[in-house]
C-alpha cells in the first residue's frame, strides 16, 4: 500500500521497513500494521485537530502539566503556537500513559517510541498471530463475561494505583488476545490526583464495563465497583491486590456543620491571637 506521509520519515530513518496494511481508522487516528526488521508492529498516526471528530474537552485535560509558562499562556490564548503545543500535549498523554502503565503491569500495548505524531507500539495478536479482535466483536458466555469483567476491574485498580484513570473505557477500547483483555486508546487518560473529574470518569469507566458484560451475566449490572474503588483510593487503602466486593455502602451520617464551623472559628481565633502576640513582641523590642 502507499506509505502515509506521516510514516515516510520513519522509513527514511530505518525505524520502519514498510507499511503492510491499514488496520483501522478511528475518530482520532489511523492505525497501520508495519514491518520493523523481523517484528510486526502497529503505527498509530494521529489525525490533525481539524480532521478529528473527537474534540479535547477541558474535563480530560484539567491538571495536565505544561512545560513552561510561555507554553501555558499560548495554549490558553489559542495562538497558532499554542494550538500546536496543545495538540502535541494531547498525543504525548497517551505515550506517557502507555509507558507508565506498562511499567506498572497493566495490560496495554507495549510502546516502542513516538515520532512526530506517530506512535509505534506492539501489535496485539490472537493465538493465530492475527490482529486481536475488539471486545465488542465477541459473543461471550456468562462465565467468560464474568472472568473478563474481573480482569478489567483489576486492571482499572492497577491503573489507579499508578495514578491514571482511562477516561473513555468501554468494550470499544479493549482488545482480546490469547491471554485475555488488553486496554487501548489512552490520549484522554486522566491524572487521578490532579483532575477534579477523575472520580466521575472512573465511575463511568466501571459502569460501562458493568453494562456491557451485564448483557451476558445480568448480575454484573448491580455491582458498584466504581465507588468502592474510589473510596479505597481516597482513603489510601487501594493497592493492586486489594479485595473488592462490588458493593459500596454510602454513609447515612449527617455532617455536623456546626462542629466544623466551630473548628474553623477556633483556628481563626488562634491565628489572630498569634499575630497580636507577635505585634506586641515587636513593640516591646523597640
Amino acid at each position: 500500500m502507499k506509505t502515509p506521509k506521516r510514516i515516510e520519515p520513519l522509513i527514511q530513518d530505518g525505524i520502519v521497513d514498510k507499511v503492510d496494511r491499514q488496520l483501522m481508522s478511528g475518530k482520532e487516528a489511523n492505525v497501520y500494521i508495519v514491518i520493523c526488521g523481523e517484528n510486526i508492529r502497529c503505527a498509530k498516526v494521529y489525525k490533525e485537530a481539524n480532521k478529528r471528530s473527537f474534540h479535547q474537552a477541558v474535563h480530560y485535560t484539567e491538571g495536565r502539566k505544561v512545560k513552561n509558562s510561555r507554553m501555558a499562556r499560548a495554549m490558553e490564548k489559542g495562538t497558532r503556537y499554542g494550538r500546536k503545543e496543545r495538540e502535541t500535549a494531547w498525543q504525548n498523554a497517551e505515550v506517557d500513559a502507555l509507558y507508565k502503565l506498562a511499567a506498572a503491569g497493566v495490560r496495554v500495548p507495549h510502546p516502542y517510541g513516538f515520532y512526530e505524531g506517530v506512535l509505534l507500539m506492539e501489535l496485539v495478536s490472537d493465538a493465530n498471530g492475527e490482529p486481536a479482535p475488539r471486545l465488542n466483536d465477541l459473543v461471550l458466555t456468562a462465565e467468560l463475561a464474568r472472568q473478563y469483567h474481573q480482569i478489567l476491574i483489576r486492571q482499572v485498580v492497577r491503573m489507579l494505583c499508578a495514578g491514571i484513570v482511562h477516561g473513555d473505557l468501554s468494550e470499544y477500547n479493549v482488545l482480546v488476545d490469547s491471554n485475555g483483555p488488553v486496554i487501548i486508546d489512552l490520549p484522554q487518560a486522566i491524572d487521578a490526583a490532579a483532575n477534579n473529574n477523575a472520580c466521575k470518569m472512573l465511575e463511568r469507566d466501571v459502569d460501562n464495563l458493568a453494562i456491557y458484560f451485564g448483557q451476558f451475566a445480568p448480575e454484573l449490572r448491580s455491582t458498584d465497583y466504581g465507588k468502592e474503588i474510589w473510596s479505597l483510593y481516597e482513603s489510601g487503602e487501594l493497592h493492586p491486590e486489594v479485595k473488592l466486593t462490588g458493593k459500596f455502602k454510602r454513609s447515612e451520617k449527617q455532617a455536623d456543620v456546626g462542629a466544623v464551623m466551630r473548628e474553623i472559628d477556633a483556628a481563626r481565633d488562634a491565628d489572630t491571637a498569634r499575630r497580636l502576640l507577635r505585634q506586641a513582641a515587636k513593640a516591646d523590642g523597640r
